[in-house]
């Protein structure tokens, strides 16, 4: 509930003349009062200040200074030089605020407390708020009832609990809507929580006279009774509506009784109904004028004589879909990935060729083998790398690539590398222990009969 002081930069000629009284609010701007500047100092709004309380001090903000004030309390009634007014003592000092935070951090707890009590007494009686002084004497308890309840019992409970001067205050369901906040259905905060004082009753009618319809679910506010905004616009939809011809509900045409649906007043149009469709007919006003002075008369029109209404709200292009899926081009990250790719075979190109081979093993390397590069050192014959072989190696490579020993002929089941049946036959008659030195003498055999330039070991090798 603030208010702009609109004259606050206005110059006066007579200073004694200003306005002494101030406005000041409390507890968030839930509950102002008007208070005395009896000292000699400026106040601006915004500013804490200690006024006088009920046998102690009360801690309030500063809303409302100068000619604002006066126009106020005469609004509220309130006279400007009454003695029984209460004054300002001083400029709130930091002690003065910290007793203050630590009493009202009291308030929750006291109006879950003050709720059980009043439960256990049986009072129809909802406490809605608990209001304490910044001393901490004082607690004004805020609440809510349909009948008149006795709560002479519940006072002496109460001050006897808290240890508090009691006042007991009854408000109404707008009221307690107006100390809790909220938002409305408008999106907004509360009218009842930021500006509106005054509380005017609200009925149905005004929802009739502006063709709302009876919905009470969203006529309600947060309060549950019907919104304070129906009033708003309401003498600007009487005014409008006097234009409009009285005892029209019913006209008689050739096609029947037309019933009247609504009224606009925007376009000065009636909307009617005839009894063989559904459809609504506009008419103009002047138009259900002549139509009602004729059947006065005992004349039926044919016609309703219906107005073309025409919107002149610009309709808005809604923007096509637009599938862009495959329509964004990826060359950028292919370039960047190729580059990669080019830059790591150009290092290990580079890399292979500054490492030479080892000495003994150029023509082992695969890679050699494979790509082709460099045919001096792969076309080298396989003949000096044997004679740098121990002796005995060539031996059982060719032992194994030709003849294979009678337990692997056994394993593998090749008939085609099985040796004859007189020499495979006779290792198996004799003891397994003498079968490697008979299995040589076979191999020194059977070597000199073979072609003295046959090439078993490239083959081994490449196999």
């Amino acid at each position: 509930m603030n208010v702009h002081d609109w004259l606050a930069n206005l110059p006066f000629a007579d200073v004694e003349s200003a306005c002494k009284v101030v406005e000041i609010s409390f507890n968030n701007g839930s509950r102002k009062d008007f208070f005395r500047n009896t000292t000699l100092q400026h106040f601006e709004k915004g500013e804490n200040v200690t006024v006088e309380g009920v046998s102690g001090f009360d801690v309030g903000e500063i809303s409302m200074t100068g000619e604002m004030v006066r126009l106020q309390m005469k609004k509220r009634g309130v006279n400007e030089f009454d003695a029984d007014m209460k004054k300002i003592l001083r400029r709130a000092s930091d002690r003065d605020i910290e007793v203050r935070d630590v009493n009202k951090a009291r308030e929750p707890e006291a109006v879950i407390r003050s709720r059980a009590i009043a439960k256990q007494l049986k009072l129809n009686m909802k406490i809605s708020q608990v209001e304490m002084q910044a001393d901490g004497r004082k607690a004004t308890f805020f609440y809510i009832a349909d009948d008149r309840v006795d709560f002479r019992e519940l006072i002496k409970v109460y001050a006897s609990e808290f240890k508090v001067k009691v006042e007991m205050r009854q408000i109404g369901a707008r009221q307690e809507a107006a100390k809790v906040g909220g938002v409305g259905s408008c999106g907004r905060e509360l009218c009842c929580s930021t500006w509106l004082t005054d509380f005017k009753s609200v009925n149905t009618t005004a929802a009739r006279y502006q063709n709302l319809s009876i919905n009470q679910t969203k006529l309600s506010g947060q309060c549950g009774r019907l919104k304070c905004c129906l009033n708003y616009e309401l003498d600007t939809y009487l005014d409008a509506l006097q234009q409009f011809p009285e005892n029209a509900d019913t006209l008689q045409v050739g096609r029947g009784n037309a019933i009247l649906i609504k009224k606009d007043i925007f376009k000065n149009l009636m909307w009617y109904v005839l009894p063989d469709s559904t459809k609504q007919y506009p008419v103009a006003i002047d138009r259900v004028k002549k139509i009602r002075s004729l059947n006065m008369q005992g004349i039926v029109p044919d016609e309703l004589e219906v107005v073309e209404v025409t919107s002149t709200k610009v309709k808005e292009v809604e923007p096509e879909f637009v599938d862009v899926v495959g329509q964004i081009s990826l060359q950028s990250l292919d370039k960047n990935d190729r580059k990669k790719k080019h830059s790591a075979q150009h290092h290990n190109k580079t890399r292979n060729e500054r490492q030479p081979p080892p000495q003994g093993q150029g023509g082992n390397n695969p890679q050699q083998r494979s790509v082709g590069t460099k045919p001096q050192q792969q076309g080298k014959p396989q003949q000096p790398q044997q004679q740098n072989r121990p002796p005995q190696q060539p031996r059982p490579q060719q032992q194994g690539q030709g003849q294979r020993p009678a337990p692997q002929q056994q394993q593998g089941g090749n008939a085609q590398q099985r040796p004859p049946q007189g020499q495979g036959q006779q290792p198996q008659k004799e003891n397994p222990q003498q079968r490697p030195p008979q299995h040589n003498r076979q191999h020194h055999q059977k070597r000199p009969n073979r072609p003295p330039q046959q090439p078993p070991q490239e083959g081994g090798e490449k196999k």
